[in-house]
Parts: C-alpha cells; sequence; structure tokens
C-alpha cells in the first residue's frame, strides 16, 4: 500500500486552507486548539518518521557495508536497526493512513450551483371589462 509523503500531505493542507504551511503554523499558535492544529500536528508525526526511517535505512546501509565484517557485536546493532526501522516504517504508515483521512473528510465542498435563472414572468390576462353601471333591461 503506498502512502503520501509528508510533502504530499503538507501540500493538501496547504491547498485545503489556501495558504503557505509555515503561515498555518504561525497563525494555529494564536489559535484554540483545532482541526488546523491536529492535521499540523499529524503532519509534524509523519514528517518525524519519515526523518527517522532515512535515518535508520542509512545506519543499517553502514553496518551491511560489503567490506565490513560483520561479528556478533554486530549482529545485535543490525537487529535493533532493523527493529527501528519496522517501527519508524509502522508509525509512517499510521499517520500517513490517518492523515490522509481526515484530509479526505475535509476535503473543500463544491460551491453550489448557482440558482437558476428567475422565470420569465408570466403573461397577464388583458384587463377585464369594468362592468358598466347601467342595468340591463
Amino acid at each position: 500500500m503506498t502512502h503520501l509523503t509528508s510533502t504530499e500531505i503538507a501540500g493538501r493542507i496547504e491547498d485545503l486552507y489556501g495558504a503557505p504551511l509555515a503561515d498555518l503554523r504561525a497563525h494555529a499558535q494564536d489559535q484554540p486548539p483545532g482541526m488546523l492544529c491536529a492535521l499540523l500536528g499529524m503532519h509534524e508525526h509523519l514528517a518525524g518518521a519519515e526523518r527517522s526511517i532515512a535515518f535508520h535505512r542509512e545506519h543499517l546501509t553502514r553496518l551491511l557495508h560489503p567490506e565490513r565484517p560483520i561479528d556478533r557485536h554486530e549482529v545485535s546493532h543490525l537487529l535493533d536497526g532493523a527493529r527501528r526501522l519496522a517501527e519508524a516504517v509502522a508509525v509512517r504508515d499510521v499517520q500517513a493512513t490517518s492523515v490522509t483521512a481526515v484530509l479526505r473528510s475535509l476535503a473543500p465542498v463544491p460551491a453550489p450551483a448557482p440558482p437558476p435563472p428567475p422565470a420569465a414572468a408570466p403573461a397577464t390576462a388583458p384587463p377585464c371589462a369594468a362592468p358598466s353601471a347601467a342595468h340591463s333591461r
């Protein structure tokens, strides 16, 4: 299952609120907690998980370098690094799924269709002749 990255999520938040993320963060600091604050927090956790994934992936890559010997001591570091990488991926997946679902539910509602033009006024009937005051015989 592919997940949106923190950069894509940031773009969706910006589109939803119509402002850059930095401006939204500044605005949210002056507001009571609400949906914007929640979205920004979820985005920050997602970005943190992505940074953690990159760090642990790089760490494992260094430990598994082809010219580097792996002894007993290194095995525990490899297992720990793999566990931490798996945890970071799990956090990323949960955050990405959650924030995506919330953003979908908050998608701007399409503008309502303009009201139909007013119907032409019905043609009026010609005025009736006024009854005459003279009595008929």
